[in-house]
């Protein structure tokens, strides 16, 4: 079974059955330091879910850390257009990562990709979305946007600020690019 099917083994696992977490695990797995000497960034893929706020950080079948985060609206809806303020869901991959004045750390997404056309394409046929409309673009994980007054209380706080990124404290973001590489599969569900 390649890789790609036992991702999604395991998405449906967690879909289906959720996870429970005794004595303190799930503290812990915010707790705990990931460096690039102590992981396996081969095997390494992010699930984010958005109803709970948190990003799940995956080495092969191991949950390895849980980082929490927040997104572009309240509405948690699947992105529809440009604008809308909402994160898209879908499996997607880290397409560039690269270090970002306003945001700490910035890991582009592939978004829109073929799937994500085509879900915009049906939306655009049904006449929910206008003909001029596009999907948008420019979808990644980055941090808070310190200068602005942005800050990691907003992650604790889960106050949705961004136009439908990812964002994460700007300290687990600087960890997060140091472990993961171009290609990482990233699962974002509802």
């Amino acid at each position: 079974m390649n890789r790609y099917c036992l991702l999604m083994l395991l998405v449906l696992t967690v879909t289906v059955s959720g996870f429970t977490f005794k004595g303190g695990d799930e503290d812990y797995l915010y707790e705990v330091k990931l460096h690039p000497g102590n992981i396996d960034p081969d095997k390494i893929f992010l699930l984010v879910d958005k109803s709970d706020y948190r990003m799940y950080l995956y080495e092969d079948v191991t949950l390895r850390k849980i980082y929490k985060v927040v997104f572009g609206n309240k509405d948690q809806s699947d992105k529809r257009q440009e604008g809308d303020r909402l994160t898209p869901e879908g499996t997607f991959h880290i397409l560039s990562k690269r270090m970002d004045k306003l945001w700490n750390r910035f890991m582009l997404l592939d978004y829109p990709n073929e799937a994500s056309w085509n879900r915009f394409h049906e939306l655009q046929s049904a006449g929910v979305l206008p003909a001029g409309a596009t999907p948008g673009g420019g979808i990644g994980i980055h941090g808070v946007e310190w200068n602005s007054g942005i800050r990691d209380n907003y992650v604790e706080g889960r106050i949705n600020w961004t136009l439908g990124c990812v964002s994460m404290k700007n300290s687990d973001v600087s960890e997060l690019y140091d472990i993961i590489k171009v290609g990482t599969p990233v699962v974002i569900r509802r």
